[in-house]
């Protein structure tokens, strides 16, 4: 009964290689599963792919929403944990895209059983500049991007997307994130937008102790190069991959070299035959 009402309330879905090691994608900010469309069925020739909403996203059961439990990262964090315990995944490499890197690492930390490895997609651990930390954005910058997201969800939503997109020569990218954050509700996107600007998870980078993959893109505004080196400097083997994209969802962007390095990564991890 857990684990329908789990697989209910993150709208669970699995696809790929029903006998194949397990990859589960996570969405990030004003997203959903759907954002991963195009690398799945290249993932799901070899490997058995799960897919999910977190509470307040997507098709997710908003009967479940708490402002409390979501207002922190930890809540999404719980939201990971839940479905891999309801599905009885154990070892499995977590894919997080943007702010749900995060909150893989600290899944990873809760349950260390439950994963074995992450890729990090366009991971920030923190969005504001710091004293030699370069976050890509000002405390003031965050301040005015949130109150304009409180004031003006639906006008927010048209202005900045195409930014966290990035390719302007291919509006179609920027209308399809513009899409997804109006169908988000816009009550659950405040809290979603706070929990994931004002989050500060630098210091839980050094408990990771999985093999882990960080991929940047060549050009992003929301997670700027130079992130990924701090991120890849403060986990212990961590390898950093720089894909020829521009913008912060390369999974829609770059589909192809995305796909080609999670699977390259998934490769070593399982000993697997590199593919073609």
């Amino acid at each position: 009964m857990v684990e329908a009402d789990v697989r209910h309330r993150n709208n669970v879905k699995v696809t790929g290689d029903p006998d194949g090691p397990v990859v589960v994608l996570a969405h990030g900010f004003g997203c959903d599963q759907n954002m991963w469309r195009l690398v799945v069925p290249r993932l799901g020739g070899r490997y058995k792919v799960v897919l999910f909403d977190y509470v307040g996203s997507g098709r997710s059961d908003p009967s479940a929403w708490v402002p409390e439990r979501y207002a922190s990262l930890d809540g999404y964090a719980q939201d990971v944990v839940d479905v891999l315990r309801a599905l009885d995944l154990r070892q499995v490499t977590f894919v997080g895209h943007s702010v749900s890197a995060m909150a893989g690492v600290l899944a990873a930390r809760t349950s260390p059983d439950r994963i074995g490895s992450l890729i990090m997609v366009a991971p920030s651990p923190r969005y504001i500049d710091d004293d030699g930390y370069r976050g890509g954005f000002t405390p003031a910058d965050i301040e005015e991007l949130l109150a304009s997201l409180d004031s003006n969800y639906l006008g927010w939503s048209s202005a900045m997307a195409p930014v966290i997109m990035g390719n302007p020569d291919r509006p179609e990218l920027g209308q399809e994130l513009t899409d997804s954050f109006c169908a988000t509700d816009p009550a659950m996107a405040r809290v979603f937008a706070r929990t994931t600007f004002l989050s500060d998870n630098r210091g839980d980078l050094d408990g990771v102790r999985v093999p882990t993959l960080v991929l940047e893109c060549a050009e992003d505004a929301i997670a700027p190069r130079g992130v990924g080196s701090f991120v890849r400097s403060r986990i212990p083997g961590a390898r950093l991959v720089t894909l020829d994209a521009t913008g912060h969802c390369p999974q829609l962007s770059a589909p192809e070299a995305t796909a080609d390095a999670v699977l390259d990564f998934l490769d070593r991890v399982h000993g697997a035959r590199p593919h073609s």
